[in-house]
């Protein structure tokens, strides 16, 4: 268990030059997303109230990585990858991209300071691992020869969660086929760095994923539990507590302001009143007082057995805002939820929809439902997607009703807890936003057209996270990661 491994974050100023800059440009356009650099304004909340954070272990976590370069020690010859490479070109650059990847992440990055160039050495860098216990382990093969392939094998074979990064001209399908079917690696032959980068994301979102704490609103009773084998802390409390909570807190002219802004931003409002909007965003203060107190990362609520019988507003303008904010927030009590909405965040840095799966034969798609959805679904940094402002399908509340964009790809997950703990993948594209009314169901209402959907009346698994673009590929490697078995639908 390494939950509460905090230090500072490292510092590195090398300068790369011109051919390994070159090398890297195609990384260096897409690492906003994959490392999670952002615009902070973006997230700025409506009507200035300082952006919620999470104040539970995992936002003290950084986690830590061991890497390697691998490659014989006298000059290249005949052998793969042949006297044509410049290894100490592609030393230079891979070990710019680490070292800079690591400081976005706020990972503690421990790097080899030469290659490994013997089984001796080899055999002493994975002890030294061993007894370090880091969260992954990082090796990058610079050669096909000789320990290179025996040095991966004995990193996988650690226990130590490890990412091979094997550029071409430094393996055959005959060096993969084996180590690829081990449980713990993932390995990417490939000359392009972006896997590169996002091996070292799966390592950090792991880490942050397993040091987390999230708040569970139900029940009567305060205790203290764990997620089946994700690692998440689950600290229990009253759900009376929330309503007690929230009777206490004034009306403020700063929640009056937000909203007026917020009702201001939305493409439309209909029924719901500036009442409802006020209390919803109460919701949202009276959350983040228990995210502060009970030091949580992420939150869930027994809402409608807490609330459903009281004129106190459903959370779902609060979770909307939360998910935006970067912040699991999880309707329903659902912990699979919980998991889903943590790990998409922490992964690919944007927030997901939990949604109730309904078939639609007419056109073989699923309609996601529910009555509460984040709107910067292209990522925390980007900007909002258009929403309107109405009742919950209980004619009550005010809720957001987010617009999805016809044509977007789309990922759905959804995390089985357990020993092991599943995952459901699967990946499509947007058809429709269906209105409610004249449908029945939740306001939120997105169709979407899944790729291998045959059966769309036997769906699956239930509140599972739709979030844009198409992920499956990157969830799978992140289920081979962790020890999670992933089953594609």
């Amino acid at each position: 268990m390494q939950r509460n491994r905090c230090a500072a974050k490292c510092k590195h100023g090398h300068v790369l030059n011109r051919r390994a800059f070159l090398g890297a440009s195609a990384w260096m356009l897409g690492s906003a997303v994959l490392t999670g650099c952002e615009n902070p304004a973006a997230r700025r909340p409506v009507g200035g109230l300082a952006p919620m954070k999470p104040c539970g272990p995992a936002s003290k976590c950084v986690p830590t990585l061991r890497a390697t370069f691998v490659r014989r020690k006298e000059p290249y010859g005949m052998w793969w990858p042949g006297a044509v490479y410049d290894g100490e070109a592609a030393r230079a650059k891979y070990t710019q991209i680490i070292r800079d990847t690591a400081e976005r992440l706020g990972m503690k990055l421990d790097l080899r300071p030469q290659p490994i160039y013997s089984n001796q050495e080899a055999d002493a860098w994975v002890a030294q691992c061993k007894a370090a216990k880091p969260d992954g382990l990082l090796v990058v093969l610079l050669d096909r020869q000789r320990h290179s392939w025996p040095t991966a094998n004995k990193a996988i074979a650690s226990g130590i969660p490890t990412v091979v990064f094997s550029p071409v001209g430094s393996s055959f399908t005959t060096n993969t086929s084996g180590p690829s079917k081990k449980p713990g690696c993932v390995i990417y032959s490939t000359d392009d760095v972006s896997q590169l980068v996002y091996g070292m994301k799966m390592i950090q979102a792991k880490a942050r994923m397993r040091a987390a704490r999230c708040i569970v609103l139900r029940g009567r009773d305060r205790r203290d539990t764990q997620l089946a084998d994700l690692g998440i802390a689950l600290r229990y409390v009253p759900a009376a507590d929330f309503l007690t909570e929230y009777k206490k807190t004034p009306t403020t002219d700063e929640l009056r302001a937000m909203a007026v802004e917020y009702m201001r931003r939305a493409r439309r409002v209909t029924g719901a009143t500036r009442d409802d909007v006020i209390n919803g965003i109460k919701s949202y203060v009276v959350a983040g007082k228990f995210l502060e107190r009970e030091e949580g990362d992420a939150i869930t609520m027994d809402c409608l057995g807490a609330l459903g019988r009281s004129k106190v507003s459903l959370p779902c303008i609060a979770w909307s805002w939360m998910n935006d904010e970067g912040i699991p927030a999880a309707c329903e009590a659902d912990l699979g939820a919980v998991a889903t909405h943590t790990l998409v965040q922490y992964l690919f840095d944007r927030p997901g929809f939990q949604q109730d799966p309904v078939a639609e034969t007419s056109r073989g798609a699923i309609i996601g439902a529910h009555c509460s959805c984040p709107t910067r679904l292209n990522g925390f940094g980007r900007p909002a997607e258009p929403f309107d402002i109405c009742h919950h399908h209980g004619n009550r509340d005010a809720v957001p009703r987010t617009l999805w964009r016809k044509g977007h790809a789309v990922t759905s997950a959804d995390i089985l807890p357990g020993k092991p703990s599943k995952m459901l993948i699967a990946s499509g594209h947007v058809l429709e936003n269906v209105d409610v009314p004249p449908a029945g169901g939740c306001v939120v209402s997105v169709m979407v057209k899944f790729d291998d959907a045959e059966d769309v009346l036997a769906w699956p698994g239930f509140h599972q996270i739709f979030f844009y673009g198409n992920y499956k590929r990157q969830l799978i490697d992140f289920c081979r990661l962790s020890g999670i078995e992933p089953q594609v639908v």
